[in-house]
């Protein structure tokens, strides 16, 4: 029998931190509340100091859209295995992976020191995939809208491909 889940679940960076594979500035999520299995909420932000803000653009600084789609992923990855029961039912070391961009709108830049909420649900597709469709706002104005598709693999599975792919670039 699996333990019965108490909502809403409060994490902290530290605790998407023990959930999500991602280090230092790519941990993009700093807060994830989990309402439901199906329902999160989280918010980022990118100082100015920022390497990924860096180059992009020398002079007008703009959050790369390219983030914005990757802490969709990462509030989708982090809320399903904190409050899915389905993902928490997951024997072995899972992964969630970004599988595909169904659809994506920037309505506004996001700029460096602005904070991102992020409004998500989650619709299942099978026991390891689930679609996400997330609303980011800064400041109550709608940043972007991005649903993408993200699936659950086992680690081993991971580290056999990525040691195939090194075998190859070797040989």
């Amino acid at each position: 029998m699996s333990e019965a889940l108490v909502y809403p679940i409060e994490l902290d960076a530290a605790g998407i931190y023990a959930l999500l594979p991602h280090r230092g500035e790519m941990q993009l999520v700093q807060s994830l509340t989990v309402w439901d299995h199906d329902h999160f909420q989280a918010r980022a932000c990118w100082p100015a100091d920022s390497a990924v803000l860096r180059g992009h653009f020398p002079g007008l600084p703009l959050v790369p859209g390219v983030m914005l789609v990757e802490l969709v992923a990462q509030v989708a990855g982090a809320g399903m295995r904190a409050g899915s029961p389905v993902a928490r039912r997951l024997e072995g070391e899972y992964v969630g992976l970004l599988a595909g961009i169904r659809k994506c709108s920037f309505k506004r830049p996001v700029l460096p020191g602005e904070v991102v909420q992020v409004d998500l649900r989650t619709r299942p597709m099978s026991e390891t995939a689930a679609v996400a469709s997330a609303q980011l706002t800064v400041a109550g104005v709608e940043a972007a809208q991005v649903e993408i598709l993200v699936i659950n693999t086992p680690r081993a599975v991971l580290d056999e491909a990525l040691s195939a792919t090194r075998d190859s670039a070797a040989a």
